[in-house]
Order: structure tokens, then C-alpha cells, then sequence
């Protein structure tokens, strides 16, 4: 090491310093603007596996090799450099430049300390999979910010009619719709979805197709909602494409880590109470709400068996979304409910 140049341990100063101060501009945004608990925490980790592999680095001549006085890059500079219109252009330009960095500690490093270079290699990657997490976080709670009641029907369950039914809660403001069908066959459910397809698009509504990405395509749905026995989030985008919306059925907090960073547009939390569509060995109930809560911005909507007379509670847990079926479907008003779901949802 005595016969590194200074210019070498200069150059991983330099990249060193621009990664930390990276991760920090990311992590205020993360803890400050999106309150996420999830990636504050992610990233307080990835700014100590930094420090830990810097560390393995001389820091005497680390510090002896820095000058900045002399360093020419600090007088050249380019107009978009200063052109930021929001903090999601911050954030964005922040990961970029990290990862940058990242990549030259990576590089330079294999003439120092040959072990160290794979290290920066991993935590690089890692940032890939937490920038594509957090925009998407921050893209989707603009998407969902003003959808506090989301409906999943089947059409056998609706006890006015099916087209009664959906369009009644279309009418009272419904803005996303599940279809989830389990006993209609592939050709049924296909009609069956168009019909929806049509009324939601009429209402300016979202379509959502339950487990299926290819009927979903067929149909141009706006998405497809995945539980954890189905296909994984990176198989069924490979399917509808990058721009259509993928939800996640989640269980417990570790499956709703996961699907944040696997890249889901929304989670399904649940199931909170027993329902009268869907059938459980086991309810996570309210308490996985309030972990939920206490840590994950992406948009997540509480599930299974709420109702008028238990929402409350499940406001009262942290949720700040609902999703429900027979509340609505089995009503004899089901534009009523939907009105009364909605304004006992509320909006963040």
C-alpha cells in the first residue's frame, strides 16, 4: 500500500465524501418529506456499511491526500447542476450521484485493498433497490392520495345485481375497483371484466384484475393485485409492463417489507377481522395495522371484514385506506354505504 500514489487515495477521498453526503440528502428526504420508518431505517444501514468499508481505508492518508484547494473540478460546473424544481428531482439526482460514486470506491479501491471492492459492488446494488423503492413510494402516494375506499367485487356476491352494484359505488365515488372472481371461467371473467372496463373508464375510475396479469392485459386494466402464493411482482411486470399497477397481498410486516422493495405500487394489509368473502386460518388483525403504520409510506389499504361498525378502529390503527367487499356488495343501498365508507375512511 506504502506504493499507491497520493492521487489514487485523493480520487477515494473524493468519491467517499460524495457518497456519504448522498445518502444523507436521500435519507432527510425519506425521514422528513415521505416519513417512511421502512427506508429511514434502510438507509441509516447503508450509511453504516459505508463507514464500516471506508474504514478499512488509511484514513491518515485518506485526509493527507485531500486538496481541495487545488482541485479544478470545484471551479466547473454545468447550468443543470443548479436546476432542481422539486425534491423528487433532489432525491433522484442524489441516488444517481451515490451510485456514481459508489462505483468509483469500487474501482479505485481494487488498487488499494482488493477485498473491499466487491463490498462497494454489493452496496451499490442494494441502492438500486432502494431508489427504485422509494420513488416508486413517492409516485404512488401521489397516485393514491386521494383514494381512501377501494372495492373488490364478485359478481355473484352482489346481492342488487352486479351492474347495480358497481355502478351505484361508482356513482358515490368509488375510485378503484377489484375484480376477483374465482369461479367464472377464464372466458366469463373475461366478459365480465370488460363490462367493468367500461364503467370504471365512463367514471374515471381504476380497473384492478385479482391474481391474473394476462386477463388483466386482455382487458387494458389499469393493474393487477397479487397475493403471496401467486406470481412474484418482477414476473407479473413482465407481464402488464412498467406502467401498470401492481398490488400486494401482505400477512405480516416482513411480507410488506418485501413487497415495497420487490417494487409493489400498493399493499393489501390484512386480514384485520374475519370476512365473509374470503376464508383465513389466521387474522394479523389490528396490530399488523399499526405496524404498518408506524413505518410504510407506500399506499397500503387495511382489509377484510371491515365495516361501519368496526372502521373506526382500523382508522384508530393507523390506516388511512380501506378496502372492503361485502360491506358494500351485500348492501341493500350500496350507493349509501359507498358514500358512508368513504367518509368514514377519510383521506390523509
Amino acid at each position: 500500500m506504502t506504493d499507491v500514489r497520493t492521487e489514487v487515495f485523493r480520487i477515494l477521498d473524493a468519491a467517499a465524501n460524495r457518497t456519504r453526503e448522498g445518502l444523507r440528502v436521500i435519507e432527510d428526504f425519506v425521514r422528513f418529506e415521505l416519513n417512511d420508518g421502512h427506508f429511514s431505517q434502510i438507509l441509516k444501514d447503508h450509511r453504516h456499511k459505508l463507514a464500516l468499508i471506508v474504514s478499512e481505508l488509511p484514513a491518515s492518508r485518506l485526509l493527507a491526500a485531500r486538496d481541495t484547494l487545488s482541485d479544478v473540478g470545484t471551479t466547473i460546473s454545468t447550468p443543470a447542476e443548479y436546476v432542481r424544481t422539486s425534491s423528487t428531482d433532489v432525491v433522484a439526482a442524489a441516488f444517481k450521484r451515490v451510485q456514481e460514486a459508489l462505483r468509483t470506491l469500487e474501482e479505485y479501491s481494487k488498487i488499494v485493498d482488493q477485498r473491499l471492492a466487491p463490498q462497494f459492488e454489493q452496496l451499490r446494488y442494494q441502492l438500486y433497490t432502494t431508489e427504485k423503492g422509494v420513488l416508486r413510494t413517492n409516485t404512488a402516494r401521489k397516485q393514491f392520495e386521494e383514494i381512501p375506499l377501494y372495492l373488490l367485487v364478485t359478481a355473484s356476491e352482489c346481492k342488487n345485481g352486479f351492474e347495480t352494484v358497481v355502478k351505484e359505488a361508482l356513482d358515490a365515488g368509488v375510485q378503484i375497483i377489484q375484480s376477483r372472481e374465482k369461479s367464472l371461467t377464464d372466458r366469463e371473467w373475461v366478459a365480465c371484466a370488460r363490462a367493468l372496463r367500461k364503467w370504471t373508464t365512463a367514471a374515471g375510475a381504476l380497473l384492478i384484475i385479482n391474481d391474473r396479469p394476462d386477463i388483466a392485459l386482455v382487458v387494458q386494466a389499469d393493474g393487477v393485485h397479487l397475493g403471496q402464493d401467486e406470481l412474484s411482482v418482477q414476473d407479473a411486470r413482465s407481464v402488464v409492463g412498467p406502467d401498470q399497477l401492481i398490488g400486494v397481498s401482505t400477512h405480516s410486516i416482513e411480507q410488506a417489507r418485501q413487497a415495497v422493495l420487490h417494487g409493489a405500487d400498493y399493499l393489501g394489509v390484512g386480514p384485520t377481522f374475519p370476512s365473509n368473502t374470503k376464508s383465513f386460518a389466521e387474522f394479523p388483525g389490528l396490530q399488523f395495522v399499526r405496524e404498518v403504520a408506524a413505518e410504510i409510506q407506500l399506499p397500503w389499504f387495511a382489509i377484510g371484514g371491515i365495516n361501519t361498525n368496526n372502521v373506526a378502529d382500523v382508522k384508530n390503527a393507523g390506516a388511512d385506506r380501506i378496502a372492503v367487499s361485502s360491506a358494500i356488495c351485500h348492501s341493500p343501498t350500496p350507493g349509501e354505504s359507498t358514500r358512508q365508507m368513504i367518509t368514514l375512511s377519510g383521506v390523509r
